[in-house]
C-alpha cells in the first residue's frame, strides 16, 4: 500500500500498485501549477486508487484552452493549495503528484518531458531520456496502436 496526502493533510488517499509512466514534465502549465521547474507525476490505474478522505476540500482549475482540447485541469486542496489527484473523472488512469506520496512507490521516473520548453535555468543532469513535444506525440502515438 502507498498513502499520500496533501501539505495540510486533509486530503488522503491510497494506492495499491502504480504504473508507468512516471513523468517529469517541463511544460509551462505544469511548472506554473507546481511553482517548480518541473512536475513530477505518475499514473494509477483507477481502480487501484482509493480517496480516503477529503474530497469535499478538492478543488479544479480548468484553465482556457491555447491549441487543441483538452483544456488544462489541475486539482488542488482547497485549505493548502497542494496539487491533489482527481478521485473523478472518466479516464482509466488517476495522475497522482509524485510529491504527495508518503511511502515509496517503487517506481523511480522514466522521463523528462516537453523539454523543447523547459525553463532556462534550470539543466538536466540525468540521464533520463529527454523528450521534446514532437517526440512525446509520436511516442505515446505508437502506445495507442
Amino acid at each position: 500500500m502507498i498513502r499520500g496526502s496533501c501539505f495540510c493533510g486533509g486530503v488522503r488517499f491510497e494506492i495499491t500498485r502504480a504504473v508507468a509512466p512516471f513523468e517529469l514534465c517541463h511544460c509551462g502549465r505544469c511548472r506554473k501549477a507546481s511553482g517548480s521547474a518541473f512536475f513530477a507525476w505518475l499514473l494509477v490505474k483507477r481502480e487501484d486508487f482509493q480517496l480516503v478522505q477529503g474530497h469535499g476540500l478538492i478543488k479544479t482549475f480548468e484553465a482556457p484552452v491555447r491549441e487543441t482540447p483538452p483544456a488544462y485541469c489541475t486539482n488542488f486542496c482547497g485549505r493548502c493549495g497542494s496539487p491533489v489527484p482527481n478521485p473523478l473523472g472518466d479516464s482509466q488512469c488517476v495522475e497522482v503528484p509524485a510529491g504527495l506520496l508518503d511511502d515509496d512507490p517503487q517506481i523511480r521516473p522514466d522521463r523528462h518531458i516537453f523539454v523543447d520548453v523547459k525553463s532556462s535555468w534550470f539543466n538536466i543532469s540525468d540521464d533520463l531520456p529527454q523528450l521534446d513535444r514532437a517526440a512525446l506525440f509520436s511516442l505515446r502515438k505508437t502506445q495507442r496502436t
